[in-house]
């Protein structure tokens, strides 16, 4: 039975071996050893190199597997050429999440620009809170507009276009549902995320935009939708032509993949007529990759509580393994049965570590990078944000920093497995058209990816130990099997750069 203590200060508990803390006893200790080297040991599997090699030939197979048959993952976008890097032009971009909208304007210059090739000139961003949810009928886009309207008048050149008979061209970053009929248009499928807007079920994104933007006085035209991967992709692609593949890792995560057409069945393209052009080969497939790894990826007794617990079951595998949205309850779940069975916090669970979800991804980041001896910043930050009765023991501390890196080192490596997987993909289904490049590079959004000390960097390491592996010559070249080294690249402000870049294609091609 856990006791839940209301704001007042702990005390903690060292978690390798010799240090004795004050009002920790030595068994407090040890049972916070076991059950350390428990969490250790059961967070630890696929250490060796050729262990989570094999772990990502197993989701390759369930990636190949759902090219062929699942109507929910590896879904055709209707972007079927990547950029070429000669577009120009500045575009509106607007990126439309559950908690923040965005609009910019994108600046296109060339690839082999002097000078920010792509680049945002302007942006505004406007928290989507719960009034904006509770807007009904067409004010939630309605709002929208007048957000859109706001930004152009900062914008002298954007301003004075909204005065000639020629619209300005925009692309939309849309993180909710929709049966994309067109780069230009699709049917809402649902909002969900507490908005409450069911007026749009089914109807047409392009149009009902436009009708908005019309009611605000703006001489605006929707030219291109894309999600977030696909806009990751797009935006990196424009920089960098080896680019093939982008994943997206924050609260939550997914990915695109440019693949042949003749790599997906043909009923993923449902009645839709393809592009009659014979340079369109190949499509940026939504691989909704969070959907992937129940079969693949062991998990533990604190995961099989956060499925269960979750409103979505089993939905998200690999997500609710390894994304930020829940890291920080795993290590949540851990603390709730260290309190319980090691003494944790004097065996009294801080009142606000009982709500699910309270422990934050940042925090966890934080605590990770902090190197100092006694882990004087981590146990202030705990004390304050968590309302402990007192400042948890340096070994306490100890404890939870360690459950925290266990956590994230598994979280890295599932993470690697998965790129490596997408990019061994790519490498078997599109192998003559790899020849043009000496690497694969993979654009990366996302707090987490981006962000969390030491994730990017130590994740390559790990796809440069898996590609020496698999090309058998110890070199990491990647030649002896005419296999491509893989390249993690920030692709920061993915979603609004894509936007942008997407909206560029459209016009090009008119």
């Amino acid at each position: 039975m856990i006791l839940l203590h209301h704001p007042v200060d702990l005390p903690r508990l060292s978690s390798l071996k010799s240090t004795v803390v004050e009002n920790v006893t030595p068994m407090h200790e040890s049972n916070m050893d076991i059950l350390l080297g428990e969490v250790q040991q059961l967070f630890d599997q696929h250490s060796r190199v050729d262990s989570l090699l094999a772990l990502s030939k197993k989701l390759q197979a369930e990636f190949e597997e759902r090219l062929q048959s699942s109507p929910q993952c590896m879904l055709p976008s209707h972007n079927y050429t990547l950029p070429n890097g000669m577009e120009h032009g500045t575009y509106l971009a607007l990126e439309v999440g559950g908690s923040t909208l965005r609009v910019a304007l994108v600046d296109l210059r060339g690839r082999n620009s002097a000078r920010h090739p792509l680049r945002i000139r302007r942006i505004v961003s406007s928290t989507i809170d719960n009034n904006v949810r509770d807007l009904r009928g067409v004010a939630f886009l309605d709002w929208i507009a007048e957000k859109i309207k706001e930004m152009l008048a900062t914008d002298r050149e954007a301003s004075d276009h909204m005065q000639l008979k020629e619209p300005l061209p925009m692309g939309i970053a849309w993180s909710f549902p929709i049966d994309q009929t067109s780069i230009r248009s699709g049917n809402i499928i649902e909002m969900g995320k507490g908005f409450h807007c069911s007026i749009y079920k089914g109807h047409d994104l392009g149009d009902l935009i436009t009708q908005a933007c019309q009611r605000a006085h703006l001489n605006i035209r929707l030219d291109a939708i894309v999600n977030d991967s696909s806009a990751a992709v797009l935006s990196r692609a424009y920089i960098d032509p080896s680019t093939r593949l982008a994943i997206i890792l924050g609260t939550g995560m997914n990915a695109a993949i440019h693949l042949p057409i003749s790599s997906l069945h043909s009923s993923k393209f449902g009645l839709r007529q393809l592009p009659s052009t014979l340079d369109t080969t190949h499509v940026l497939v939504n691989t909704e990759l969070s959907m992937f790894g129940k079969r693949a990826f062991p998990t533990t007794r604190w995961d099989e509580r956060l499925n269960a617990q979750h409103m979505l079951p089993d939905f998200q595998p690999m997500e609710y393994l390894l994304a930020g949205g829940y890291l920080g309850e795993i290590v949540r779940l851990i603390i709730l049965e260290a309190t319980e069975t090691a003494n944790l916090f004097g065996g009294i669970l801080p009142f606000k570590l009982s709500r699910p979800y309270s422990l934050e991804t940042r925090a966890l980041a934080a605590i990770e990078a902090d190197t100092h001896p006694w882990l004087s910043p981590s146990r202030k930050l705990f004390h304050e944000t968590y309302s402990l009765a007192q400042p948890p023991t340096p070994a306490e501390m100890r404890f939870i920093r360690e459950v925290i890196l266990s956590v994230s080192l598994r979280s890295r490596r599932y993470f690697t497995a998965a790129v490596y997987a997408l990019s061994s993909l790519l490498h078997d289904l599109d192998r003559p058209n790899l020849q043009a490049v000496d690497h694969i590079s993979i654009g990366c959004d996302g707090s987490v990816v981006n962000k969390y000390p030491g994730y990017m960097e130590k994740s390559q390491v790990l796809l440069d130990q898996l590609t020496r592996l698999e090309d058998g010559s110890g070199s990491g070249s990647g030649r002896a099997r005419g296999r491509k080294r893989v390249v993690l690249e920030s692709a920061g402000e993915s979603a609004v750069l894509g936007a942008g870049v997407a909206v560029a294609m459209a016009n090009a091609e008119d």
